[in-house]
């Protein structure tokens, strides 16, 4: 398996933090906010990846990051989006690095607290695989609907409803995703919303429709920290009382 870091992006939602920085150097307690994501692939036994940057101070995301020998990984490759796309836009940047491997994406703002070892190694490379976190408001997210009433141990996801004014459960879909070889061909055949970008919701959904979109219900913490301002700090003190 590969893995993917998306770190791109302008972090509008952290103005004024983020008007002359990448908002995945900001800080999260004790460490900028991208070790995190690059530590949870490095946790899964991933030591292949590929970091997409963008946006603000790519060169001092760069070399923060380095080769990624700090974490372990074999190989650390990177790629430069240069317009807002959205993020399968992102990640059809890395079809080259991907090749028929299976793919691990995890977004640059994304936290998690509990290991995630078992739910990859169960992963068997066929269809797409999503992370889902309870949440208070789940109009706020990418929610799931689920085929037998909200019953996440037994049923399946129908389809990812994009923030919904009347949300179908009370979960969010995460920005951890593992997606088997057929990713590429997906999103060469999705057409850019309304909003021109191509959405990994409707990545997801080309899944969900073949009944290929397998999920894990997180029993720890999540933190979107690149949500908003109240958010970073939310996910700084989430990492402290953690240690």
């Amino acid at each position: 398996m590969r893995g993917v870091v998306l770190a791109g992006g302008l972090g509008t939602r952290l103005k004024p933090l983020t008007d002359i920085t990448n908002k995945h150097l900001l800080p999260v307690f004790d460490r900028p906010m991208v070790f995190y994501p690059l530590q949870t692939l490095a946790d899964a036994g991933i030591t292949e990846v590929m970091v997409v940057v963008g946006g603000q101070s790519t060169g001092e995301l760069v070399r923060l990051i380095g080769d990624g020998s700090r974490f372990g990984f074999k190989r650390l490759y990177y790629s430069y989006q240069a317009e807002e796309g959205g993020i399968a836009a992102a990640l059809a940047l890395t079809e080259e690095f991907a090749g028929d491997d299976t793919v691990a994406v995890i977004l640059g703002d994304n936290l998690f607290g509990g290991s995630l070892c078992k739910a990859f190694k169960d992963f068997r490379g066929h269809g797409a695989r999503v992370f889902l976190a309870h949440v208070d408001d789940p109009s706020q997210y990418g929610c799931p609907e689920m085929d037998v009433s909200l019953d996440l141990t037994r049923g399946r996801i129908v389809r990812i409803v994009e923030k919904p004014l009347m949300p179908p459960s009370d979960y969010a879909v995460t920005g951890l995703y593992l997606y088997d070889f057929t990713i590429y061909d997906r999103i060469r055949r999705l057409v850019r919303s309304p909003r021109g970008e191509l959405e990994v919701t409707d990545l997801n959904n080309s899944y969900a429709a073949e009944g290929k979109l397998a999920h894990t219900v997180l029993n720890s913490w999540w933190a979107d920290a690149g949500e908003s301002v109240e958010a970073l700090l939310a996910a700084s003190a989430r990492v402290k009382e953690s240690r």
